[in-house]
Order: C-alpha cells, then structure tokens, then sequence
C-alpha cells in the first residue's frame, strides 16, 4: 500500500506518476541487474525518470524496498501456482519448489524472506501453506506447528542454500566456492571428521534444488505420516 493517501510528485511536475508498485517492480528489475550493494534511490531514479525525492514519498529507506522487492519475487512465485483440489501434499511440494526456484532466479531476496511473515505475500504465502495443511487432516491442534515448520523450510532453507552465491561476492561463483569448500573438508582429519572428509566430491558436485527437495520430502512424508494416524 501507499504510505500516503496524498497525490505524490514526481519531481516532475506528474502526480500520481509513480506508486510503490511500479517502484518495487523496478527496483527488483535493478536488484537482479546489480544486486543489493548496487542499488541505490539515485539509480532507481533515473530508471524511472524522476527524482528520488518522489521515491521516498511511496517508500521509506532502502531496507523496506529490498524487503518490499523480495515479497513481490515471493509473490509472483506463489500466485503463478493454481489452487486444486487435488492431494494436499503433493500441492505443497508444488508451492514450496515454485518458492525456491522463485529465489533461485532472484538470488539476493531469498535473505528478506523473513519469519514469522508480516508483508502481504509472506503472508498470503503462509495462509495458503495452512490452508493445505489442514486438508491433509492432521489434527486441528498440530496445524499451527507444522505449517509454520513447513514455511520456515521452505523460506530459510531456500535462503541458506542460495545465500552463500551473493555473499562471497560476484567474483566467485558457485562451483569456485563449493570447491573451496571441498578442499576445506578433505584436509580435515578423517579420524575426527569422518563424515565430512568422505563427502567431499557430494559436496562439490551437489544440485541445489536436489538437496532442496530431498528434506522437503523427508518433512512432508512426516506430514503424511503423521496426519495418516
């Protein structure tokens, strides 16, 4: 929404020539193009031709565009997922991989997807995760806990799997760094780290949506499970 219900300038002479959602939808087009450290209200600006005192009329700082942009992303994610009437489960598989590659593709929101949700797509995102939960049938008292387990997977894994490829920064991609790490891991000692020394080539050579999917399985099979008995 706005933050207010006056005729905002455009520094040009328009009113009502901007609003927070053109705004936000450009700033995300910039977010993508530069990454965070690169946007600023100057930049966004010019892009919109206008001035960025018109900008600050719809929002207030750069934290709340970028938490504004990522709720967009979060969004269109979950709006381009039909509701069915089909199997709960298998429709919150669908939801949570549409999140994931959503982030995935926008790689610097998936950090301001925040919990527990307060912006309207974070939200309707959690509403909608509910909603099927408690189709599956699981009983009235458990559905708070798991669906907000459930968002909580699906929002700060994504952001744990993604983050680490914006912060060691644009000159290391994603292989240099698991390969980094890779090497990190096989000079440990074997003797106290087993596990870690002899995953070295799983590590490095790993699919992100794969291991994604992989614990998204294993906690709705438990939802499955669970809401079975």
């Amino acid at each position: 929404m706005p933050r207010t219900r006056g005729r905002a300038p455009d520094g040009k002479g328009r009113p009502d020539a901007l609003s927070q959602e053109i705004i936000v939808s450009a700033a995300v087009a910039l977010l993508d193009q530069h990454g965070e450290r690169g946007l600023t209200f100057r930049l966004l600006a010019k892009q919109l031709d206008t001035g960025p005192g018109a900008l600050y009329w719809h929002v207030a700082n750069k934290d709340e565009l970028v938490a504004l942009a990522a709720d967009q992303v979060l969004g269109h994610a979950f709006g381009a997922v039909p509701r069915t009437e089909g199997d709960a489960v298998t429709g919150l598989r669908t939801l949570a991989v549409a999140v994931f590659d959503a982030l995935d593709r926008h790689p610097w929101a998936a950090s301001h997807v925040t919990a527990p949700a307060t912006l309207v797509n974070a939200l309707r995102l959690l509403d909608r995760i509910g909603t099927l939960v408690a189709r599956t049938g699981l009983p009235a008292e458990r559905q708070f806990a798991v669906s907000t387990a459930i968002s909580y997977y699906i929002t700060g894994v994504s952001a744990e799997i993604i983050a680490p490829g914006v912060t060691v920064g644009a000159g290391t991609g994603r292989a240099a760094f698991l390969t980094r790490t890779a090497e990190h891991w096989a000079a440990l000692d074997p003797a106290e780290y087993p596990f870690l020394t002899g995953t070295t080539t799983d590590l490095r050579d790993h699919d992100d949506r794969d291991q994604f999917t992989t614990g998204l399985d294993l906690l709705l099979d438990g939802l499955s499970a669970t809401a079975g008995r």
